[in-house]
């Protein structure tokens, strides 16, 4: 069987863009964990937060979810993240579960306070807020809209 040099060097060409395109994709994706000090927060529900999921403050990627356990007292949810080590969240800053997007992963978001006193490393953020499903909120519509109904007969 004759090869002919044409489909030789057609895939080299194909083989060569494919891991030009495996590189590009891998500096793009970021993968590498963020390391610094670990705090903890608690949470009725998670919603499918995963971890690798990203820790935010008004949109920019400030830490990693490392680990989700539960307490075997509580039965809640305790979310482990990594924080860079140059941001000092203050004492009152609140941890949210949120979407990114209708059909996005999840993320935390973090909204710091003005406190003067800084989480420690292991320390635990206390004002949390849960995860709100879709479902959850349509719920929340369709309770309110037939209350307000039965309230003006």
């Amino acid at each position: 069987m004759k090869r002919n040099p044409i489909e030789t060097v057609l895939g080299a060409v194909v083989l060569a863009a494919a891991a030009m395109f495996l590189v590009f994709a891998y500096s793009i994706a970021d993968l590498k964990a963020v390391t610094g000090y670990e705090v903890k927060a608690t949470f009725l529900k998670v919603g499918g937060l995963e971890r690798g999921s990203d820790v935010r403050i008004s949109g920019i990627d400030v830490g990693t979810v490392t680990g989700q356990t539960l307490d075997p007292k509580t039965f809640q949810a305790q979310v482990v993240m990594s924080i860079e080590p140059g941001v000092q969240l203050p004492a009152d800053t609140e941890a949210s579960i949120v979407s990114d997007g209708l059909l996005g992963g999840k993320y935390v978001n973090l909204a710091p306070g003005r406190a003067a006193e800084h989480i420690a490393a292991g320390g635990v953020i206390a004002k949390t807020r849960d995860y709100q499903s879709l479902e959850d909120l349509v719920g929340q519509i369709i309770f309110l809209a037939t209350n307000s109904g039965e309230q003006g007969k």
